[in-house]
């Protein structure tokens, strides 16, 4: 399901989002399930605008234990990122989803600015004069976010 109606325009700028990065154990479970995927599932099933999930090469936490992939007997338990952009409410109203699901990891909250490219090989179309109207859930028009200084 795409969350964008057919008129949003194929590359939009200066939208306002908020960054949801969830940092977790790749062995982490949920009910016999990857956590990861659980949280994109949840993100889906919340009709956020997308969520990808990156796997670290080489990481550590709160144990203080390196994990990494160069050494075969340490390649285990990696650190997963799992990404989600979209407007800061809705990502704010997704973190009960997380409440229920976190017991040992970290969720970080970053504003940011997105530019959504659509239609095919995510080149932008032409005739889009970059103005970034029309609206879609979450990535509405908006000011666009200063970085933290």
């Amino acid at each position: 399901m795409n969350p964008f109606p057919p008129d949003f325009p194929e590359r939009s700028t200066g939208r306002r989002a908020l960054r949801l990065t969830v940092l977790v154990s790749e062995n982490a479970t949920w009910h016999h399930r990857p956590l990861y995927t659980e949280i994109v599932h949840r993100a889906h099933a919340a009709g956020l605008a997308g969520a990808s999930v990156f796997r670290g090469i080489e990481g550590f936490g709160a144990s203080s234990h390196v994990h990494t992939t160069r050494l075969l007997s340490l390649g285990q338990d990696l650190p997963v990122a799992v990404l989600v952009v979209d407007a800061e409410e809705r990502i704010r109203a997704f973190l009960s989803e997380l409440d229920e699901l976190m017991t040992d990891g970290l969720v970080l909250l970053d504003p940011c600015e997105a530019i959504r490219y659509g239609g095919g090989g995510g080149r932008p179309a032409g005739g889009d004069s970059g103005t970034g109207r029309g609206s879609g859930p979450g990535l509405g028009p908006g000011p666009v976010v200063e970085p933290p200084a």
